[in-house]
C-alpha cells in the first residue's frame, strides 16, 4: 500500500497515489482477488515518500525516475512473485470447477472491505493519521488509538452482518446458468472466507499506523505470511485427499471445505499477527478509546465522499463481470479462476513497472503541482508514459507470443488439466493487449492527484465503467462461453483505453499542453519496436519442439528461448530506432551491476 505523507492539506503532494481504490485488498499480495480496475498493485512505499515536502528529494530527470522504479520493483517483485506461486497451487490444487467456486468466495471480503474501508484508508485516513502526528502534543497517539478502536468495532460488526448475509451475496453474484450445487459451495466457502474482512481491515490499519511513523518494511513483507499459510493448506488438502481433480461442487466435504477455507482464513489472521511486533516497535500502543465525537467523523465523511463514489463503480463492474463468468463455470471453459489467474498476470507486470513508476513521479508531480508548475507536471507524465510504455512493451509481446507455454508452465499441473490450461492461454492473449493502456490510464489517474483532482478522477470513473459494463453485456451474448473470459478481458482492455484519452482530454484543459506529439512519436516506435519482436517470436516459438500445444519441458523451453528472443530483438530494435527510455533502463541497469 502506498501512502504518501498528507500533512499539509494545501499540497498535492499530500493526496493518495491509491484513492483510486486499486480494487484488490492493499495488504493482500497474491490472494485471488478479481479487480477489474486494478489492484492494489502493491507499490512499495519507500521512505522518500513519507518525508514532509521540504525534505522529499527534489530529483529530476528520466534517469532518476527508472533507477527509483527500478528499486521499488525490486522489492515488490518478492511479495508478488510468492503470491503468484501460491495461486498457481491453489489453482492445481482444486482445479477448475472447485477452483471457480473458491476463486468467487474469496474475491467477496476483498470487494466488501474495498467498499467498507480499502479506498477510505489511503486518500483519508492516513493524510489525518499524519496531520495529527505533526499537530497534537502526543504525536496523535490518542487520536490513532480512537481511529483505530472505532474502525475495529465498525468492521467487526460489518463482518459479522456479512457473515450472516452470505447466501443473498453469493446470489448477487450468481446468474440463471449457476447450478444451485456451485452456488451452495461458493456460500460454503464464503462463511469460512468472509472473517477475512476483519482481519484484512485491521492489517491494512496497522499498516498504515507503521507507515505514518516511518516503518515499511513490516507492511511490505507481512503478506509473505498470509500466502506461506496458505500453500501449506494446500499442502495439507492434497496430502489428505488429493487433488479437486473430476471432483463437482457437490461432490466437496465439509473437511474439503474447512482446510481450503479455514487455512485462506488463517492466512490473514498470520499477516495482521505478523504486524504486531512491528507496532510495538515503533513505540505504539494500542488502548481502547471510544470517542466517535473526537475524531471528526463529518471531516471524514465530506473527504471519503468521492472516495465512495470511484469504488463503488468499480465494484459493480466486478460483480457484473463474476455474475457473468460463474454461468460458464465447470467443464473446460475459462472461467472466474482463469479469467483471476491472467489479472494476477496483468497486474504483476502493471504492478512492478507502472505502478513503480507512478510511485517515483507523484511526490515531484505533486509540488510541481502546488507551485503552479503545470508544465511540468505535463512532463513528468509525458515521460511517465513513455517510460512505463517502453518498459512494458516486451511484457506485453511476451504474454501475447508465449501465453500456451506460459500457461503450462505456470498453472499445469494437479487438477489444473492441459484443457483449462490452454484455454487460460486464449485469455492472456488478450491480455497482453490490455497491458498498456492500463498502465497508461492509471499514469493519467495519478496526475489528477497530484493535482488534488479526486473528484475528477471519480467523475472520469462512472463513463468508464459504464463503458466497461456495457462491453462486458456485449461481449459475453456474442460470444461462445468457452471465449466468454478473454471477452471479459477484452472488454477491460477497452475501458482502460478509454479512461487513458477521457483522461488525456481533460488533463490537457485543466495544464496546458500535454506535448502528445512526442508521446505518440515515442509509443511509435516502441510499438514498431514490440512488433518485431513479436514476428521474430512467433517463428522461433514454432521451429521448437511443442509447437502450440507443448508439455511443461517443451514449454519451459520455449518460454526461455522465446523470451530472451522477443526481448534481445526488442532491446535491438528500441536501441536502432533510438528509443530513448530503454537505453536509459540498459544503462541503469549495467551500473548497478558494475558492467
Amino acid at each position: 500500500m502506498s501512502v504518501p505523507d498528507e500533512a499539509r492539506p494545501t499540497s498535492g503532494l499530500y493526496r493518495s497515489a491509491h484513492a483510486a481504490g486499486d480494487g484488490a485488498a492493499p495488504p493482500v499480495d497474491g490472494v485471488t482477488l478479481i479487480s477489474v480496475d486494478t489492484p492494489n498493485p502493491g507499490a512499495a512505499v519507500t521512505g522518500e515518500q513519507a518525508l514532509p515536502p521540504e525534505q522529499v528529494p527534489d530529483e529530476t530527470g528520466e534517469a532518476s525516475t527508472a533507477g527509483n522504479s527500478a528499486i521499488m520493483a525490486a522489492g515488490s517483485l518478492v511479495s508478488r512473485v510468492i503470491g503468484f506461486a501460491r495461486n498457481a497451487l491453489i489453482g492445481m490444487t482444486l482445479g477448475a470447477g472447485i477452483g471457480d467456486a473458491y476463486t468467487s468466495a474469496q474475491f467477496l471480503p476483498g470487494q466488501i472491505y474495498e467498499l467498507l474501508l480499502g479506498g477510505i484508508l489511503s486518500s483519508v485516513l492516513v493524510p489525518l493519521l499524519v496531520r495529527r502526528r505533526k499537530a497534537d502534543a502526543d504525536r496523535g497517539q490518542e487520536y490513532t488509538q480512537k481511529l483505530l478502536t472505532f474502525a475495529v468495532a465498525g468492521l467487526g460488526i460489518a463482518t459479522v452482518l456479512v457473515v450472516i448475509a452470505a447466501p443473498l451475496v453469493t446470489a448477487i453474484q450468481s446468474n440463471r446458468h449457476t447450478t444451485p450445487e456451485y452456488r451452495d459451495l461458493v456460500t460454503a466457502f464464503a462463511y469460512l472466507i468472509l472473517p477475512i474482512i476483519f482481519f484484512t481491515g485491521v492489517s491494512a490499519l496497522i499498516g498504515a499506523v507503521l507507515n505514518v511513523r516511518g516503518h515499511f518494511a513490516a507492511p511490505m513483507w507481512a503478506p509473505i505470511l498470509n500466502n506461506l499459510v496458505v500453500i501449506a493448506a494446500c499442502g495439507v488438502f492434497i496430502a489428505s485427499f488429493g487433488t479437486a481433480k473430476g471432483l463437482k461442487p457437490e461432490d466437496m466435504t465439509p473437511g474439503q471445505i474447512a482446510v481450503i477455507g479455514l487455512g485462506t482464513l488463517f492466512g490473514m489472521v498470520a499477516q495482521a499477527a505478523g504486524l504486531l511486533p512491528a507496532l510495538r516497535k515503533v513505540g505504539f500502543r494500542w488502548k481502547w478509546r471510544w470517542d466517535p465525537r473526537g475524531l471528526g467523523l463529518g471531516e471524514i465523511g465530506r473527504l471519503a465522499g468521492w472516495m465512495l463514489c470511484y469504488v463503488g463503480a468499480n465494484q459493480a463492474a466486478v460483480f457484473v463481470v463474476v455474475n457473468l463468468l460463474s454461468g460458464v463455470s465447470g467443464g473446460h471453459n475459462a472461467s472466474v479462476l482463469a479469467f483471476n489467474n491472467v489479472f494476477l498476470l496483468t497486474m504483476m507486470a502493471h504492478g512492478i513497472i507502472g505502478v513503480s513508476v507512478m510511485t517515483a513521479l507523484l511526490p515531484r508531480m505533486s509540488a510541481a503541482a502546488a507551485d503552479g508548475r503545470y508544465a511540468d507536471v505535463s512532463a513528468d507524465l509525458s515521460r511517465g508514459i513513455r517510460l512505463t510504455a517502453s518498459a512494458l512493451a516486451p511484457i506485453a509481446v511476451v504474454y501475447a507470443v508465449l501465453a500456451a507455454p506460459l500457461c503450462v508452465t505456470l498453472f499445469q499441473g494437479g487438477a489444473y488439466t492441459p484443457e483449462m490450461t490452454f484455454a487460460t492461454a486464449g485469455v492472456l492473449v488478450v491480455a497482453g493487449f490490455a497491458v498498456l493502456p492500463l498502465s497508461i490510464s492509471y499514469l493519467c489517474t495519478y496526475t489528477f492527484y497530484s493535482l488534488q483532482g479526486n473528484k475528477t478522477a471519480a467523475l472520469i470513473n462512472i463513463p468508464v465503467v459504464v463503458i466497461r459494463i456495457a462491453a462486458y453485456l456485449a461481449l459475453f451474448a456474442v460470444l461462445s462461453g468457452s471465449l466468454a473470459a478473454a471477452g471479459m478481458t477484452a472488454a477491460n482492455a477497452l475501458s482502460y483505453v478509454a479512461s487513458a484519452l477521457i483522461s488525456l482530454a481533460v488533463l490537457r484543459r485543466r495544464i496546458g499542453r500535454l506535448n502528445l506529439g512526442a508521446v505518440a512519436g515515442a509509443l511509435a516506435r516502441v510499438l514498431v519496436a514490440a512488433a518485431l519482436a513479436a514476428a521474430l517470436g512467433l517463428l522461433v516459438v514454432r521451429l521448437l519442439p511443442g509447437g502450440t500445444r507443448p508439455e511443461r519441458g517443451e514449454a519451459i523451453l520455449q518460454v526461455a528461448i522465446g523470451g530472451a528472443v522477443i526481448v534481445v530483438t526488442y532491446v535491438v530494435a528500441a536501441a536502432l530506432l533510438r528509443v530513448r527510455e530503454v537505453s536509459q533502463v540498459i544503462g541503469m541497469v549495467r551500473r548497478k551491476l558494475g558492467v
